[in-house]
């Protein structure tokens, strides 16, 4: 059963703004969090369907959508459409009180709405590069979906064509702003070096790493990589007791799996 806005006794003289005035109170008084962030283009859409007496899924999951690329949780989508339906519903024994329930709503038209709210919130997720605040760089969660991307290829052996250069450091001797210092400094010194389309990632406190292709200029790199460590951690006094970054070429196994597990090892070193 899809939702229907039901004739009010003796005619219907609603209108597309009234609804939405009384969908928009309804939602706002079942604990609508941002009132300013509540009107959407689709709401009345939504509103124009029903008031043409026809069925309201198509629209409804255009809003769903719609609230799931404003940033609204499905828990509060739902609520706002559970909000709707307790205003176009009879009031039956409710003696015309509105009362927004989740619960109520036409089983399809919950999933229709889930699905679309769903598929949005996926995509954005999916396509979100996870940064690491401290650093700016990327976190392993976004180098195992590099590599996920390398060991897909058909024919392919990804241990021939790229290679893992690490780079870590020991900073136990240091506390404070200084280890959080050091690793802002190693940061920037990767970016500088591996500037062609490297993925490059945050593995632990006090690693990171590169997927770089194996083309020959993997040595030259390095050393690029350790002057540039060099001329950085060595400006800041604080940093003199910290031991050389350690450089560090890993070859990548034969399956993606694999080479999570490899990414986890590393992050505990």
């Amino acid at each position: 059963m899809g939702l229907r806005l039901e004739p009010e006794p003796g005619g219907d003289g609603r209108s597309l703004a009234e609804l939405r005035a009384r969908w928009r109170s309804a939602s706002l008084a079942a604990g609508w969090r941002f009132p300013s962030d509540w009107a959407l283009p689709e709401v009345d859409t939504v509103c124009a369907a029903l008031l043409r007496r026809g069925t309201a899924e198509i629209p409804i999951a255009g809003l769903a959508r719609a609230r799931a690329a404003a940033g609204a949780g499905l828990a509060e989508t739902l609520a706002d459409l559970a909000a709707l339906h307790a205003v176009i519903t009879p009031p039956g024994d409710s003696g015309g009180l509105v009362s927004p329930d989740v619960d109520a709503l036409p089983s399809r038209l919950l999933r229709v709405a889930a699905l679309a709210w769903a598929e949005v919130a996926m995509d954005k997720l999916a396509t979100t590069e996870v940064i690491d605040p401290l650093t700016g760089l990327p976190t392993a969660s976004y180098l195992r979906t590099r590599l996920r991307e390398l060991y897909g290829r058909p024919a392919h052996q990804v241990s021939e064509d790229h290679t893992l250069l690490v780079v870590s450091v020991d900073l136990s001797g240091v506390t404070g702003w200084s280890r959080l210092t050091a690793m802002i400094l190693i940061a920037e010194a990767l970016r500088v070096v591996f500037d062609g389309g490297e993925s490059i990632a945050k593995l632990g406190p006090s690693t990171v790493a590169a997927a770089v292709p194996r083309d020959g200029r993997i040595a030259a790199k390095a050393v690029m990589l350790r002057r540039e460590l060099h001329e950085r951690l060595s400006v800041d006094d604080q940093l003199e007791s910290v031991s050389p970054p350690k450089i560090k070429l890993v070859r990548l196994p034969a399956t993606h799996d694999s080479a999570c597990d490899l990414l986890q090892r590393l992050a505990r070193t």
